[in-house]
């Protein structure tokens, strides 16, 4: 007894996904897996194997592509920020990262200008965030 390409599209699918569930892949893992499950669903009436490999090529590249889409677009996003007070905890090296006390927690900091060193327990200004980094300007430097 032959087990139906459609019961085997499904446990593919249900592979995939928890895969990523396990190793996150930045959702390539579940890209495979539903495309899987689409093709399952397809294997109902496309009895060639071929075919039913390529629409599973297909299905998982525009699947891989639209999440990357969606990821990058929250990935690049800086947030603007009013120019709040901090202080340096550590130095911040030219071009490099340091630590600075922002709102009663620490957070990592670098310069805006990457040619400029700032020193350890210094007012700074955050002009912006980009991530969980703060982008700092010393005070002095904004008079």
């Amino acid at each position: 007894m032959a087990i139906s390409p459609a019961y085997l599209w499904a446990f593919l699918g249900i592979v995939f996904c928890l895969m990523e569930v396990f190793v996150p892949s930045a959702f390539t893992e579940s890209a495979l897996g539903i495309a899987a499950f689409g093709v399952a669903i397809a294997a109902l009436v496309i009895p060639q194997l071929w075919l039913q490999a390529l629409l599973w090529f297909v299905l998982s590249t525009l699947l891989i592509l639209w999440f990357r889409r969606l990821s990058q677009g929250r990935r690049n996003r800086s947030w603007r920020m009013d120019s709040i007070d901090a202080k340096t905890l550590t130095s911040i090296p030219a071009g490099d990262v340091g630590r600075v006390i922002y709102e009663g927690g620490s957070w990592q900091a670098r310069a805006y200008d990457p040619e400029l060193e700032i020193a350890a327990n210094q007012s700074v200004s955050v002009v912006r965030q980009e991530g969980n980094t703060l982008i700092v300007m010393p005070e002095a430097a904004l008079l």
